[in-house]
């Protein structure tokens, strides 16, 4: 049986290449005798892995030594519990951008921490579009923003200039998928897997005077000075996500880095829209301003809401699956990481312009 054509939202398709190097890994890692299953995570062998995977994304990022990474657990719902207990004070404000479902679930758990200001929200558009940027508080601890909504398909063309403020960002699903100034953040964090790896590992790529700044009282798993001391290697890591981060860290670099990948995304993403937009009387993209449409997660519906679930089945007799939209929203919701091919993309732009020329 082939490959599928996987537009699931995460976890999400990963290069062949990278699972076929990966597997080989699984039954013996570098003439060790070993899995990597199987190796300490303070053996040298698991060592050159994980300083090959920090290695890899900060040169992607075009980040130097100023910044260090993280590899933890919990996934990106546990930073939005980390970043406000590491940074947000008694007696200080956090900014948040509201964007949609992701950004709110941060903010609610920065909420249960301190005082937080909700500089801008797209909520009264029920999501469709990002909002405008609002006033940065002066001397926030930070402005926190979600850069790409995987469940409502927006995306921030832009980064937001917030100043002196230090600037968040969770960049779980678009994390490694275009070229940004990765400089003007001061932490992100991102679930690895959409774009980066397997499910189970989460990159906090930080820049070390920003850790100096992290409060000193908290349970050592939940601080960041004590995980950068330690080098993320205060408890076991997850060394098998690790690992694949750092193979698919040597896939991008081969392909010709986030340029390349960047064009990639943007192709396969105008292929699926362009079919969406041909035919505004069968297919209505949810994102109304079309600047803000995510390159990652692509979201529509049928006009004609009783053929939904005709067209799921469409699309899986053709090998497409991971198509239905998320159940808070319903419709559906094609998501073009960086792993999908461009057949994939094409084969879904294809068979939506099949399904509208059916007759109705």
């Amino acid at each position: 049986m082939g490959r599928a054509y996987n537009f699931n939202p995460g976890p999400a398709i990963l290069p062949e290449p990278v699972l076929r190097q990966a597997a080989a890994g699984v039954l013996e890692l570098d003439g060790s005798g070993m899995s990597i299953l199987e190796v300490s995570h303070r053996a040298s062998h698991y060592r050159r892995v994980h300083e090959e995977a920090k290695a890899g994304l900060l040169r992607l990022l075009d980040l130097g030594e100023d910044y260090t990474v993280l590899f933890l657990g919990g996934g990106a719902s546990l930073q939005f519990t980390m970043v406000p207990w590491n940074y947000l004070r008694a007696g200080k404000t956090a900014d948040y951008v509201d964007t949609g479902s992701w950004a709110l679930k941060a903010i609610r758990e920065a909420q249960r921490v301190g005082q937080v200001n909700v500089i801008s929200s797209s909520s009264e558009s029920a999501y469709t579009c990002l909002p405008p940027m609002g006033d940065v508080t002066p001397e926030a601890c930070y402005v926190h923003i979600t850069t790409n909504n995987t469940i409502e398909g927006t995306q921030w063309p832009a980064i937001p200039d917030t100043g002196e403020i230090p600037l968040v960002a969770d960049m779980s699903s678009d994390f490694l998928s275009r070229r940004l100034d990765h400089g003007r953040f001061s932490l992100i964090y991102a679930g690895a897997q959409k774009n980066a790896g397997p499910a189970g590992v989460t990159v906090v790529v930080i820049r070390r005077s920003f850790v100096d700044l992290a409060a000193d009282d908290l349970p050592p798993m939940l601080s960041y000075k004590v995980q950068a001391r330690e080098d993320s290697l205060y408890n076991t890591p997850p060394v098998f996500g690790v690992y694949v981060v750092g193979l698919v860290c040597k896939w991008l670099e081969d392909l010709g880095g986030l340029e390349e990948i960047e064009r990639r995304n943007a192709e396969k993403a105008g292929l699926v829209y362009a079919a969406l937009d041909a035919y505004p009387e069968v297919y209505e993209p949810t994102v109304s301003n079309r600047s803000h449409r995510s390159q990652m997660n692509i979201t529509f519906r049928l006009r004609d809401h009783s053929r939904e679930s005709e067209f799921l089945r469409g699309a899986e007799e053709r090998g497409m699956v991971g198509l239905k939209g998320h159940r808070s929203v319903g419709g559906f919701r094609a998501s073009c990481y960086n792993a999908l091919p461009r057949e994939a993309a094409q084969a879904l732009a294809d068979y939506l312009e099949w399904f509208a020329q059916q007759a109705w």
